[in-house]
């Protein structure tokens, strides 16, 4: 029995790169099969894998040039990467995954963080908000392409798992799927962070540099309450965040998992400006025992415990307009009693969503599915 697991890049760190880093973990025999992949831009863990790449690779040098070109060339390309030889093909999507050459016999589990942002949701992008004219035809006619391409490649998944519920619904309307769509929530690799008694005089956010992350949510609060904030990440909206941003605000990439990990535990809190499907980072931030400021809709609705008078009860403070002002009264609140919060407790809520329960999820599900269409177990093919 054959297994491949298939991610859309491996370009960058993040949420939908920390699931592509447990199915390795759930299947350490499977090689990975991606659309480019920079090892020095990643998780270090898939240097010990078996990673296949689409000719994109020889085209593009980095995250912003393989977005730029990925349509139409990157969509050629994931469509040619061929997995036809094996029997089951894992695949963490949140655009292109979705896209390879399978077999028509193939069991096809797709983890879906998300359907296609672009495609079906492409308001969340200042480029197509801010765009008029012929510009925003071209725009308009790429997207109604990207769409049809999206639908059409997901139908060929036998199974949908989703990250939330919410996202499950998505799922449903854009895809006109009908089954029943399991959630498994996405890990957060509790190890990698400590709680410390010390905490620093500084906020934090990890997040990528993009608009929908509302970063400008952020500095344009940090402006205006001079406290500090480090920001940590990069993207395609950074120098025109850096020049938004006064003195207070520091910005940082390319640190180390102990740089990461540092920065997390002797932060006041970590702030969540955006709106995310689920969100892995405000997870991250109460493994080292800290609170979190957050929008409070999407996916911190199932995974946050939300301030109600008694801070040590309780994960995160959520704002409920996302604009600055909200933002401002949360930080203003947060800054008088941070103290108050209990390291312990906050973790605690993270090691519910640790990488072992996911993995053995994951492990659970495909070996049941595969058992369901060959009478097989999993665990007995791969020696589990």
């Amino acid at each position: 029995m054959k297994l491949a697991i298939v991610h859309d890049d491996l370009m960058r760190r993040g949420g939908a790169e920390q699931v592509a880093r447990c199915f390795h973990y759930a299947f350490p025999e499977a090689p990975i099969f991606t659309l480019c992949y920079s090892p020095e831009d990643t998780y270090p863990d898939f240097k010990g894998c078996v990673v296949h790449t689409s000719w994109y690779q020889r085209l593009v040098k980095d995250e912003h040039q393989m977005k730029k070109l990925f349509f139409p060339l990157g969509v050629m390309a994931m469509k040619q990467l061929d997995v036809t030889e094996y029997e089951v093909v894992l695949v963490s999507s949140t655009y292109c995954a979705k896209y390879v050459k399978v077999s028509p016999k193939a069991i096809v589990i797709n983890y879906c963080h998300q359907p296609f942002r672009l495609a079906w949701f492409p308001e969340s992008y200042s480029e197509y908000l801010h765009t008029h004219g012929l510009k925003k035809m071209v725009l308009k006619a790429m997207i109604k392409c990207l769409k049809l391409i999206d639908y059409q490649a997901a139908q060929r998944t036998d199974y949908f798992i989703a990250n939330t519920a919410e996202t499950s619904q998505k799922i449903k309307e854009k895809y006109d799927y009908k089954n029943h769509i399991p959630v498994i929530f996405p890990p957060v690799v509790a190890d990698n962070f400590q709680v410390v008694e010390n905490v620093q005089d500084y906020y934090l956010m990890v997040t990528r540099l993009e608009y929908y992350k509302r970063v400008d949510l952020a500095i344009e609060a940090f402006n205006h309450l001079g406290y500090k904030l480090i920001i940590v990440g990069k993207g395609t909206k950074e120098a025109e965040l850096k020049a938004a941003a006064k003195d207070n605000i520091i910005f940082k990439n390319g640190l180390s998992v102990t740089e990461l990990r540092e920065l997390y535990a002797g932060c006041k809190a970590l702030v969540f400006p955006q709106y995310e499907d689920f969100g892995i980072t405000p997870l991250e931030a109460n493994a080292s025992g800290r609170p979190v400021i957050a929008f409070g809709q999407g996916g911190v609705l199932n995974t946050m415990i939300p301030y109600e008078g008694n801070p040590k009860r309780s994960t995160a403070m959520f704002f409920e307009e996302q604009n600055s002002e909200s933002l401002m009264d949360a930080i203003e609140t947060m800054e008088k009693i941070y103290a108050q919060f209990d390291p312990e407790f906050i973790r605690k809520n993270a090691l519910r969503f640790d990488e072992t329960n996911f993995i053995k999820a994951i492990r659970l599900f495909v070996s049941d599915k595969f058992r369901d269409k060959h009478n097989q177990p999993l665990t007995a093919a791969f020696n589990l």
